[in-house]
């Protein structure tokens, strides 16, 4: 599927960045953060459903080592108004390898290797579309973006801000990186499968 193209005067956030370097279990967390993106009803672009990848690649080298670059494209409605969220989310693996750790008197087979994330979010203001292609309507359109729907608008961005660093702090949390919380959080749902080195248990 096509990744959307992004309107000339698009507000996009910021990118948001998280790398972890250690060991983890790459399918647990994908399948993690894939329920993440369903339960806040993010869908793909084209068939309105949860297939958000749309880029998949993947390098051998001689000693076994995997690269891959993956690429999710999801979008969803803003309630209450004519906007659409869209977030784009960037995987890049580097020297994914298999290891095998004991956790409770169990053997695992997980992996071990170095993932950064890159994701941020744009507003597309629906209503544009269809006023751009009436000729006497395209004049009353910076009155719409000024007057009509400005209020609303900032709204819905800090909306989608509050929701990536929600995002970002469910991946830290996941990995069990350092968070800057202003308030102790209780256990996350999905169980982490990440055993950072620094971190004894």
């Amino acid at each position: 599927m096509p990744a959307k193209k992004l309107p000339s005067d698009a507000d996009v956030f910021s990118p948001i960045k998280v790398k972890y370097k250690d060991v983890f279990d790459l399918k647990a967390f994908y399948e993690a953060l894939h329920e993440w993106t369903l339960q806040h009803e993010w869908k793909d672009l084209e068939e309105g459903k949860d297939h958000y990848e749309n880029l998949y690649s993947e390098r051998t080298d001689r000693s076994g080592n995997k690269e891959m670059w993956i690429q999710w494209r999801a979008t969803k409605k803003a309630e209450g108004g004519p906007f659409t969220y869209y977030l784009d989310f960037n995987f890049h693996v580097i020297g994914l390898s298999s290891v095998e750790v004991v956790k409770e008197g169990l053997k695992m087979k997980v992996n071990k290797g170095e993932l950064e994330l890159i994701f941020k979010g744009f507003i597309e203001k629906n209503y544009e579309t269809g006023l751009a292609k009436q000729p006497l309507l395209k004049k009353v359109l910076p009155l719409f973006n000024k007057r009509v729907y400005r209020v609303e608008f900032e709204q819905r961005k800090k909306e989608l801000y509050r929701e990536l660093y929600i995002l970002q702090n469910f991946i830290k949390q996941w990995f069990k990186l350092k968070r800057y919380l202003p308030y102790e959080e209780t256990k996350g749902f999905f169980t982490s499968y990440a055993w950072p080195s620094h971190l004894k248990e």
